[in-house]
């Protein structure tokens, strides 16, 4: 099941205090990336986060699943959470900030 383009507007929307949030379709499927890195995929309608240190503990309880068959684990944030304007905007911030930042192309 491929993930709504009405579902990742709202998700870009909703972090939109986090930085330069924007998204880009991939296979299907979104990558949302937040002032120029990946910090976040959609998938099947789902939402999940890059793990990283700060990320964890702004959560507290994390729950960690692959976006896609052979992929890392993510942490996967809750529909109902969505809806938290600040409190999803600041769990993008810090995994932006956590990243290291996109190399350079050629």
């Amino acid at each position: 099941m491929a993930t709504k383009q009405s579902t990742v507007e709202y998700l870009v929307d909703q972090m939109s205090s986090a930085g330069a949030v924007t998204c880009r379709k991939m296979f299907g499927e979104y990558a949302i990336y937040c002032d120029g890195k990946v910090v976040a995929l959609v998938c099947d309608d789902r939402l999940f986060v890059k793990p990283t240190a700060d990320g964890r503990t702004w959560i507290k309880s994390v729950k960690e699943k692959p976006p896609y068959p052979g992929a890392k684990s993510y942490f996967l944030i809750d529909e109902d959470q969505w809806d938290q304007r600040e409190w999803l905007s600041e769990l993008i911030a810090k995994t932006a900030t956590a990243l290291p930042s996109p190399k350079q192309k050629r």
